[in-house]
């Protein structure tokens, strides 16, 4: 093996890191804080304080990162803390507008006092029930009641004995019966019946008739203003209601007044219930009826709650600082608010008191954090919470209320001033895509707490780690936890973030794994405190428990379902290395690539992308193929060419360039029919001119391969290339490593395809000389020779 080639085994010590227990023993920790929930973030941390401190409209925020990774539990910290220091804001009430009852007007209040508010006007209207109607049972008001009664029976009265003393003179007798007044002839001061007056002549008869006309006529005429005596009659007793009523409430608004004399609100509020309040009692109570004595006070009280009592959307605490809602489910209803309806028989009713809060109300004066993805699922919610930004009010009306009708959705409640700062939490692509395509959006979330996915293994951020995970321990009650479980914990967050000098910043995974090793503990009796063995069995658990795909495709191959060779040698045929994402979960397995190489002119054809498999990467990784082949062997010749590229066995869809290395290895074997150490798997994206880029997924497809090869048995040859940058992502298994120790298995880190390509058909690649010619027997040299044949057949073939 050539001097070059030994330089890419990479040593086992350089194949993972192992934070040892010492290192933390080194650390002091500071005392355990329940508030801790987080460590990191510090760039996340400054823009959040930036934008909590700016009093400017449109400086929302927009916290960007990962799930999991701490975003909402750093982000509600921190406006807790920030909230704290700040004045709750106002309580806001609807009230009844007795003008346009379906335009509830608003009323604020200072915080603590709606609630004291809601209880004197319950007060005040049990008041009203005690009071009424008892208060017309009083002997003045009954007295002055007679009175105006009396009055008006005299005027009817004198107007009856007039025309009845007429009457009598002329022998007719006048009768008042059921409410109807009736003639009859009086013979000797008696009336006559039918028969004795169809007896008379008919000059009597007629003269009676003629009398009576006349009679009836003077009534008319003399009871022609009744009516004006019922109407001034009627509002001498409304005005003597009115009095009574306004002298028993006058004492009960005023001490209203004096709880609230500062606000000036309320007292207009007050003045409206003391001019509304007699002709409500007059009308609930059926004064004027005379059917109080019947009354349901349930069903009076209600009326009178329906109309007076304000409805208190949000208490404010004056000692708990602004409010901090998280909103888990931003429907239209939840944010704005809604209002209900009772239902009777063929018909709906609502009022002031039927409206709803929503999380806009109770975040009014404070912040508001939502979901950025549940958001937009959502267009009009999305639409109607930018306009509520803009023109700072609170609107509350139906979802899609231009196709509702006025009769189903009657209130028109007025709009609440709005002072709230939102914070979205989502993830940097919709970030991007919102920044993107919607203007509105830039004016309106002006700052971005972008989230940090790592953290650097500095001696800080170990002993924030270390008392990350002890606060937690401490919180739910653990064991104590040791420093080799920390240790083993830290390697394992290593290990997720795929770099020997980071750690993931996912605390979900974090907790998910010390939750698991509890349960682990929890198993055994000997142990007194949760150790790193305990960590281990939480981390192979879980891993064995979503292992079934990885599995059944491991036997697909070892029942030659699928075919990839461990040994051996084959011509334009070798091992990639993908990764694929099943949940939460990935995992590594082998595939193999394989290409054609004859004469003509078509080029180089992409497979998966010619039947629609292949997505836009891997097809660019295909054209720098291209690119490299024209670049490192078409100079000196016109090069004509056609060849096949593809992914064996492969059915779904395919995309990333961490396959372009292998496929060039493939594409170059089959051109110079150099056969290719199948013992050997091959990741690593190209450029044009030969360097080998860093790919994802490294340890995963190194695993992936290594299982297969110690499945079948482990012969001292098999490895895996990958790119040399990608070196400092190693982080694998130790049984990876114990077997590299042991020369069992070898990992080749290169930074060309040259070097790459020397591995796999154990040959000199070829270094080109002054002439412009390759080392004799070299790949290149032999790749040149190859593609001039192919390319002087075709030429032939044209002519």
């Amino acid at each position: 093996m050539s001097p070059d080639i030994s330089q890419c085994i990479v040593a086992s010590k350089d194949l993972g890191v192992t934070l040892d227990h010492h290192v933390f023993e080194s650390l002091t920790h500071e005392k355990d804080s329940s508030d801790l929930r987080v460590i990191g973030h510090d760039r996340a941390k400054k823009a959040l304080e930036f934008g909590l401190s700016m009093a400017i409209p449109g400086f929302n925020i927009f916290c960007a990162g990962d799930a999991g990774s701490g975003r909402r539990t750093l982000s509600q910290q921190m406006l807790k803390e920030f909230a704290a220091q700040q004045p709750c804001g106002n309580e806001w009430c609807y009230i009844n507008n007795f003008e346009n009852q379906h335009a509830p007007d608003i009323l604020y209040l200072d915080p603590g006092s709606g609630k004291k508010l809601i209880s004197l006007i319950n007060h005040f209207i049990d008041n009203i029930l005690t009071l009424f109607p008892e208060s017309f049972e009083n002997p003045h008001y009954q007295r002055q009641k007679k009175v105006i009664e009396r009055k008006f029976t005299s005027q009817y009265e004198r107007a009856i004995t007039e025309v009845e003393q007429e009457a009598l003179n002329n022998s007719v007798g006048l009768y008042e019966e059921e409410g109807s007044i009736t003639f009859a002839p009086l013979v000797d001061g008696k009336a006559i019946d039918d028969a004795q007056f169809s007896a008379l002549d008919e000059a009597q008869r007629n003269n009676f008739y003629t009398l009576l006309s006349h009679l009836e006529e003077k009534l008319s005429e003399k009871l022609l203003e009744l009516p004006v005596w019922k109407r001034e009659s009627s509002e001498q007793l409304r005005k003597l209601e009115y009095e009574t009523i306004d002298h028993a409430v006058k004492p009960l608004l005023k001490d209203l007044g004096r709880e609230y004399s500062s606000n000036l609100g309320v007292q207009k509020y007050l003045k409206i219930v003391k001019h509304n309040i007699a002709e409500a009692i007059v009308d609930i109570l059926n004064i004027d009826d005379g059917e109080s004595e019947g009354l349901d006070n349930r069903k009076a009280r209600q009326e009178f709650v329906n109309l007076f009592l304000p409805n208190l959307l949000i208490e404010r605490d004056i000692s708990e600082g602004a409010p901090v809602i998280y909103e888990q489910h931003p429907s239209y209803q939840n944010l704005f608010g809604t209002i209900d309806f009772s239902t009777t028989p063929g018909a709906q009713h609502t009022n002031h008191t039927m409206i709803r809060p929503g999380a806009f109300h109770k975040a009014n004066g404070g912040f508001l954090m939502l979901d950025a993805e549940k958001l937009i699922e959502r267009p009009h919610v999305w639409a109607q919470l930018k306009l509520a930004l803009k023109t700072h009010e609170i609107k509350i009306e139906p979802p899609m209320s231009d196709s509702i009708s006025g009769s189903s959705y009657p209130l028109q409640p007025e709009k609440i001033p709005l002072k709230v700062k939102v914070v979205l939490l989502g993830s940097r692509e919709i970030y991007y895509a919102l920044q993107a395509y919607d203007q509105e959006f830039s004016e309106l979330f002006r700052v971005l707490a972008d989230f940090d996915q790592t953290l650097t293994d500095s001696p800080k951020t170990l002993q924030a780690f270390s008392a990350l995970v002890k606060e937690r321990g401490h919180r739910l009650n653990y064991p104590s936890i040791n420093n080799d479980a920390i240790a083993a914990l830290a390697t394992d967050a290593m290990r997720r973030s795929e770099h020997k000098n980071k750690l993931s910043n996912n605390i979900q995974k974090i907790n998910e794994v010390l939750d698991e090793a509890y349960f682990i503990w929890g198993q055994t009796e000997s142990n007194d405190c949760i150790n790193a063995s305990h960590i281990e069995s939480a981390i192979s658990s879980k891993q064995y428990r979503a292992s079934r795909t990885s599995e059944l495709m491991l036997n697909d191959i070892h029942e030659k379902q699928i075919l990839i060779g461990t040994d051996g040698f084959e011509v334009g045929k070798v091992n990639g290395l993908t990764v694929f994402s099943v949940g939460d979960d990935s995992f590594g397995t082998p595939a193999r690539i394989t290409a054609t190489a004859y004469a003509g002119k078509q080029g180089v054809t992409d497979i998966e992308r010619e039947v629609d498999l292949g997505r836009a990467i891997h097809s660019k990784g295909v054209m720098l193929l291209t690119g490299f082949l024209g670049h490192k062997y078409g100079r000196s010749f016109h090069m004509s060419l056609s060849a096949n590229i593809a992914i064996e066995q492969s059915y779904g869809l395919i995309d990333g360039d961490s396959a372009s290395l292998a496929e060039i290895c493939s594409l170059i074997s089959a051109i110079t029919e150099l056969p290719i150490d199948q013992s050997i798997a091959v990741t690593g994206s190209i450029s044009q001119h030969g360097e080998v880029q860093s790919v994802g997924g490294v340890n995963d497809k190194i695993e992936g391969f290594f299982k297969l090869c110690s499945s079948r048995g482990l012969t001292g040859k098999q490895g895996v290339i990958i790119p040399r940058t990608n070196q400092i992502n190693l982080m694998l298994q130790q049984e990876i490593i114990d077997a590299v120790f042991n020369e069992q298995f070898y990992i080749y880190a290169v930074g060309s395809i040259d070097q790459a390509l020397e591995i796999l058909m154990h040959r000199k690649a070829g270094v080109k000389s002054k002439t412009g010619n390759y080392t004799n027997g070299s790949i290149h040299k032999i790749a040149t020779e190859k593609l001039k044949e192919l390319s002087t057949m075709t030429n032939k073939y044209s002519e």
